[in-house]
């Protein structure tokens, strides 16, 4: 029978290209499903890998989707790195665009661009509060963090479903679940006129290069690195694993928290019941894929919103479902899986 046993010293070259190799296997079992329904796979792998990517308008709304899945997955990053386990980023993203819509809903026409700002910071502290109480449970009562966050998803969701059809419901919406539709002074600035990116795009940026800065160049990054890898040594070392858990909480919750707000008073400029768009989920595989790295991550993002719009391209343009999204997102993960597995351990046969 087979067998596996730990490498003694994994390639650090099959490392690096551990995520090319899982793209590579993606592709191949794509190839594979396209035939299995009847489709051309040469004009499924053009929706996914090239139309996305072809002409001004592409490249925009590929900035929409790739913006908050930076975000996201920057913070799931610093989590993921000090073992504490986010995963309810997408609530937390939830939260930032209730917080922030309810900002935006008070401007009146006519008012400051700069409320924008006031805004977002709303979305910022929505997640943080909404990771907060993950952190909050974990260390007051020792809850599986991976069980809380989880579950306030859907309690977000709820929350958001409430002031969409109660409180805060469009009187002259026509009895539709949505919000009023924000003024253009609390709208996220577009960069180009007849395209909808917007700066947020320049956000997720800085937001790369700080956590890139963080976990490189600070001590407080040098306790959340050491707490994830050797908890004994950072306890032995004085390292507050309590500050680790807040600090790393509130910083993915945050970072969650303006994905939603950039989200909400951006391209979608009000509240509805689907603000949730499974970014914080996707975020999870983006931040793996990425190798918990910020430059990384943004290269994976990119890939991960090709995947978003590609499905999208292949229903209305192939007749395929949209969850073929879902399918792709999960063939690499399982690929790169599969890849890490056997890179780190080796394949041996063993007599019965």
């Amino acid at each position: 029978m087979f067998k596996l046993e730990p490498r003694t010293a994994p390639s650090t070259m099959m490392m690096l290209a551990s995520p090319v190799l899982a793209l590579a296997t993606t592709v191949l079992v794509g190839v594979l499903l396209f035939i299995a329904l009847g489709r051309d796979p040469v004009a499924g792998l053009h929706m996914f890998f090239v139309a996305p990517l072809m002409g001004s308008y592409a490249l925009s709304e590929l900035s929409l989707k790739a913006t908050p899945l930076i975000l996201i997955a920057l913070g799931l990053a610093v989590c993921f790195r000090a073992n504490i386990w986010n995963i309810g980023a997408e609530g937390q993203f939830i939260m930032g665009a209730v917080f922030a819509g309810g900002v935006a809903m008070q401007v009146a026409p006519g008012s400051s661009h700069w409320l924008v700002v006031a805004a977002l910071a709303a979305g910022v502290l929505g997640g943080m509060f909404w990771a907060a109480i993950v952190a909050l449970l974990r260390d007051r009562f020792h809850a599986n963090e991976i069980l809380v966050s989880l579950m306030l998803v859907y309690v977000a969701e709820m929350v958001l479903s409430y002031l969409v059809y109660g409180p805060w419901k469009d009187p002259h919406g026509y009895n539709f679940p949505q919000s009023i539709t924000f003024v253009d002074a609390v709208r996220v600035p577009k960069l180009m006129p007849g395209l909808r990116m917007n700066v947020g795009i320049y956000i997720a940026g800085v937001a790369v290069l700080c956590c890139a800065v963080f976990l490189a160049r600070t001590y407080a990054g040098f306790q959340l690195l050491v707490g994830g890898l050797a908890p004994a040594a950072a306890r032995y070392a004085g390292f507050s694993s309590r500050q680790a858990l807040w600090m790393a909480m509130l910083l993915s919750g945050g970072l969650a928290g303006l994905a939603g707000g950039l989200d909400a008073v951006g391209p979608q400029g009000q509240l509805t019941p689907f603000i949730p768009m499974g970014y914080g989920f996707g975020a999870i595989i983006v931040a793996f894929v990425g190798r918990l790295h910020p430059v990384g991550i943004v290269f994976s993002a990119v890939l991960m919103s090709m995947f978003y719009i590609g499905g999208e391209l292949a229903q209305s343009r192939l007749g395929l479902p949209k969850a073929l999204t879902g399918v792709f997102q999960g063939l690499l993960l399982f690929a790169l899986l599969a890849c890490d597995t056997f890179i780190h351990q080796k394949l041996r046969w063993v007599r019965a």
